[in-house]
């Protein structure tokens, strides 16, 4: 069930939050930003090494099979 509402250009220009953003609260969001951003570097992206390599040899088995190339992804692996 979708609900939708519509509001015209000038209620939406009209309206005005309960609150004012001043230095402070800019300060603070810059603050959780940043460390939102570490949180996500430090723990929430692992590469994975053995994913990486056989993507790596995915493609450069694909890329062969495009050049009509007929190497197997286990002597790929090999070279």
């Amino acid at each position: 069930m979708y609900i939708f509402m519509i509001v015209s250009y000038d209620s939406i220009s009209t309206m005005k939050p309960p609150y004012k953003v001043t230095s402070v609260i800019l300060k603070y969001i810059t603050s959780i930003s940043e460390k939102i951003g570490e949180v996500n570097a430090k723990y929430l992206f692992k590469a994975n090494p053995a994913l990486r390599k056989q993507n790596q040899i995915n493609t450069i088995h694909s890329s062969l099979s495009i050049e009509v190339n007929a190497l197997s992804e286990e002597q790929i692996t090999t070279i």
